[in-house]
């Protein structure tokens, strides 16, 4: 049995009796059968089922951001624009799949010869609870447009929404079978990864369940795409905008409450504006609205589970005894965890060289370019990174020295259905959104014809 508890009350919301083994091999042969169909459907076909699923998705999108709230504490705003953003992901590879998947024709000595992008089968996605509708639908989507099948094993704590999800498919008309929500546990995945119906695997979520997946899938010769965790930097050079950039910092750190793997984590400035730009900081994180995720004007929800706020705690202990200052936060209340500043991080700190999940930020100061690289690429992480300048061509030279799979210049690093997203090291392989995204679970097959 799983439970769903609401981590600002504390209080069960409800419970839900897990698939048996025999129950998910069904939902599995359920899912293959309906591929032979779902595969032979044009783009055209497919493109108006997945136009109905952003139409059941808005007009249901303040019920689904009620649920999301409830389940792990997202405060109520942010969870209705990640429903809307689910939209625009259905809209946008309804609009674009046909293009990113069309036949390429590649002159050779050959009569004839291209490449064609065709569907694998049932790929199987595990997610995780901190974006429980959009990392599950910016992987569905273009699965489905390329004219897969998918299973979902969703995080525990968030099952409703799981099957929230699994009725949208449902409600907006795709064939039965098309997209399957299994009820389990995580140490029920090793069985359905070995099923041979299974063709791929992608997961969202932390270093060691992303390590034990893709090792289960590598022994099945199943490909993997693994999204997994981040220790961003914002890094914030002397001649920035002060005030936008302080504006956009506290924002990448601390929506979501902090709860997620693009979140800036690790606060780099200018040793020339370094006082004045914690000040400045320090004073708008304090007027970030904490309190019940469901009020329109809270910020900063509680964390998922009071465990997860627990060993944020451990990591600023072990990080102020490092060196580092508290100057603002720093204490918790079973799930909620205050938003927390620290300053003087060295590289050794926890929440400098670790990925912090929550409302805590570590600020450490540099004195020129090259330590300013330094610092930002010593992680083990490679998700993202952000440089605030007004100086373009400094930052555009820079570029090639940072190791993370993206870079934002004066903006926050986020997802967008138009771009490719995925990390280096240990925050994975593979991409998710754009043409790469789509092409990820595809067979690329190379036809050749010579004349007879």
């Amino acid at each position: 049995m799983m439970r769903s508890i609401n981590p600002y009350t504390g209080e069960e919301i409800e419970k839900f009796k897990q698939d048996s083994k025999s129950e998910v091999n069904k939902k599995i042969k359920k899912a293959d059968k309906a591929f032979e169909f779902w595969r032979m459907l044009s783009f055209e076909k497919r493109k108006q089922y997945i136009l109905k699923v952003a139409k059941v998705l808005a007009s249901q999108k303040n019920d689904f951001a009620a649920v999301i709230s409830k389940e792990m504490g997202k405060p109520i705003t942010q969870a209705i624009a990640e429903i809307e953003k689910c939209v625009w992901v259905c809209q946008y590879y309804a609009e674009n799949a046909k293009k990113h998947l069309a036949k390429e024709n590649i002159k050779t000595d050959a009569a004839e010869s291209y490449i064609t992008y065709e569907p694998l089968g049932v790929i199987l996605a595990v997610m995780p609870w901190n974006y429980p509708f959009w990392q599950v639908f910016r992987f569905a989507i273009p699965a489905l447009m390329a004219g897969n099948t998918c299973v979902l094993k969703h995080a525990s704590n968030v099952m409703r929404s799981a099957l929230n999800i699994e009725q949208v498919f449902k409600d907006a008309g795709l064939p039965e079978g098309c997209f399957e929500n299994l009820l389990i546990s995580s140490k029920k995945v090793e069985h359905v990864i070995t099923n041979k119906r299974i063709k791929a695997v992608t997961l969202t979520g932390s270093k060691p369940a992303g390590s034990e997946v893709a090792a289960l899938a590598g022994r099945e010769i199943k490909k993997t795409v693994l999204e997994l965790g981040g220790s961003n930097a914002l890094l914030v050079f002397e001649d920035c905008d002060i005030d936008k950039t302080v504006d956009i910092c506290v924002q990448a750190r601390f929506q979501n409450t902090g709860q997620s793997c693009i979140a800036g984590k690790r606060l780099l400035v200018h040793d020339s504006i370094y006082l004045e730009f914690i000040e400045k900081f320090i004073t708008k994180v304090r007027e970030l609205k904490s309190g019940d995720p469901l009020e329109e004007d809270t910020f900063v929800g509680v964390m998922a589970k009071k465990e997860f706020a627990e060993n944020l705690e451990s990591q600023l202990k072990a990080s102020l005894k490092k060196g580092g200052k508290l100057v603002l936060g720093g204490k918790r209340n079973k799930s909620y965890f205050e938003p927390t500043v620290v300053i003087d991080v060295k590289k050794t700190s926890p929440i400098f060289k670790e990925e912090t999940f929550g409302p805590v930020i570590g600020v450490t100061p540099f004195k020129n370019d090259m330590e300013a690289i330094d610092l930002l690429n010593a992680t083990n992480f490679g998700l993202g990174a952000s440089i605030f300048t007004k100086d373009l061509a400094r930052a555009k030279a820079m570029i090639p020295h940072i190791q993370d799979g993206a870079v934002f210049i004066n903006g926050l690093v986020k997802s967008d259905p138009r771009l490719p997203f995925g990390g280096t090291k240990e925050s994975g392989y593979g991409r998710e959104l754009s043409v790469a995204g789509i092409r990820e679970f595809v067979n690329i097959k190379t036809v050749v014809i010579q004349k007879g």
